[in-house]
């Protein structure tokens, strides 16, 4: 914060020549002097003192006149130093303050840069299960939780989209020479709706899937990510996968089976 400093000192201010203020000190001198010889006169007629005592006592009174007037004159220039003194501390406050502030500006580290996209396939199987979880959290489903594991009949990640739909994910963290077969796809149709109730069901491959899988998946209302499908959801470059599934008027056909 910028705090105006005075250009220059009051000394230096009353230093220059200001007509109203001689006119008035002048002015003021002769009233002093006119009532000063009025009253000296009065008080010789009065007191009928000699003109060597009357004159006495006048110059005793213009010399403790005189002697008040310098302690006043003094009292003013102690005055001036002080105010001046406060204005020094002031000034070297501020400009401290100001010091200090483009210190902390300078100091301010940088922004970090945005980290850049996450190679799926480096991860192990459970990071990749929370990777994906951590996508859904993203993009709207807060309550994304990963529940796979021992016993978890092809569910790993559990969520509710933003429109209310149960969302039901297997992460599959295969190699580019591993895709998804068509029996992994059966095996996860056969639960993810009877089972777990799904409204939407996403099966995620960092290895892509076979052509009978990817059958399979269509007849069964089963969404496939492969790499290209969750590099664009990751990186933003593509809708999330619920906001591309209808809703089906009736629920997948039972029975179905891959060739």
């Amino acid at each position: 914060m910028a705090i105006p400093t005075r250009g220059r000192s009051i000394r230096e201010r009353r230093a220059s020549f200001d007509l109203r203020r001689t006119t008035f000190g002048f002015a003021l001198c002769a009233l002093i002097l006119a009532g000063g010889g009025m009253a000296l006169r009065a008080a010789w007629r009065g007191t009928g003192l000699p003109p060597v005592a009357a004159a006495l006592s006048a110059v005793l009174a213009l010399a403790a006149a005189f002697v008040v007037l310098r302690r006043r004159r003094r009292a003013r220039r102690v005055a001036a130093a002080v105010t001046d003194a406060a204005y020094r501390i002031v000034d070297a406050g501020v400009a401290e303050l100001d010091a200090a502030e483009a210190a902390r500006a300078q100091a301010r580290p940088e922004p970090p840069e945005p980290a850049g996209p996450v190679d799926h396939a480096e991860l192990d199987p459970y990071a990749f299960e929370e990777a994906v979880a951590e996508l859904c959290r993203r993009d709207g489903c807060p309550d994304a939780e990963v529940v796979g594991g021992a016993g978890d009949l092809g569910a790993d990640v559990l969520a509710t989209t933003p429109d209310g739909r149960r969302l039901v994910v297997q992460c599959k963290r295969y190699g580019p020479e591993n895709r998804a077969g068509s029996q992994d796809l059966q095996r996860f149709g056969g639960t993810c709706y009877a089972v777990h109730e799904a409204d939407i069901a996403l099966v995620v491959s960092t290895g892509g899937f076979t052509e009978p899988a990817l059958d399979y998946a269509e007849q069964c209302a089963i969404l496939c990510y492969g790499p290209e499908e969750l590099a664009a959801w990751s990186e933003g470059g593509a809708p999330p996968p619920w906001e591309t599934a209808a809703v089906p008027a009736e629920g997948p056909a039972a029975g179905l089976s891959g060739p």
